[in-house]
């Protein structure tokens, strides 16, 4: 069991490290940064909104394990996959044994999708709202789920602060 385990994670961290590659990036600790310039202009991947089913964990150090984008679903399988905003595909295919979809939303900031089965191909323009494919098992086990990640330059950022508001709340005297 402890083998399979190591080999998964091996696995995982290559997958990772392979679709940074890909990309043209490389991996980072996210910092904390503001959310979208203009706020509400991002809008869920998934319809209707769907559960958090692991949230976003940067590692320590780039080289470390985390997860770097959050676990969205269930998702049937076959479930539409849309944009959350416009940009440019610029990365679709196979990393590892899963396929990927990455968009380039400008001013630095890139979404990807896995694993999910997509037409589109490098150069495409998307709109957002538009379906982008459809989610595939093999991600979060036995439940379908998408795994949405976001990058700003070469850091990876919380993807929920995109489409909701994640200040804490304050309490205001009654008087």
């Amino acid at each position: 069991m402890t083998l399979l385990k190591l080999t998964l994670s091996l696995k995982l961290t290559l997958s990772a490290i392979l679709a940074i590659a890909l990309s043209g990036g490389t991996s980072a600790a996210a910092p904390t940064v503001a959310a979208p310039t203009v706020k509400g202009q991002w809008s869920w991947p998934l319809s209707p909104k769907p559960s958090v089913l692991r949230t976003f964990d940067p590692p320590d150090k780039p080289w470390m394990s985390g997860h770097r984008g959050v676990d969205l679903g269930p998702a049937p399988d076959g479930g539409n996959v849309t944009a959350p905003a416009d940009g440019v595909v610029t990365f679709a295919g196979t990393v590892v044994d899963r396929p990927v979809l990455t968009i380039d939303h400008g001013d630095g900031l890139r979404s990807s999708f896995e694993p999910m089965a997509s037409g589109l191909k490098p150069g495409d323009a998307v709109r957002k709202g538009q379906a982008l494919g459809a989610v595939e098992p093999g991600h979060c086990g036995s439940v379908t789920c998408l795994h949405w990640g976001v990058r700003r330059g070469e850091d990876y950022v919380n993807p929920l602060d995109f489409v909701q508001d994640m200040r804490p709340s304050v309490l205001l005297p009654l008087e």
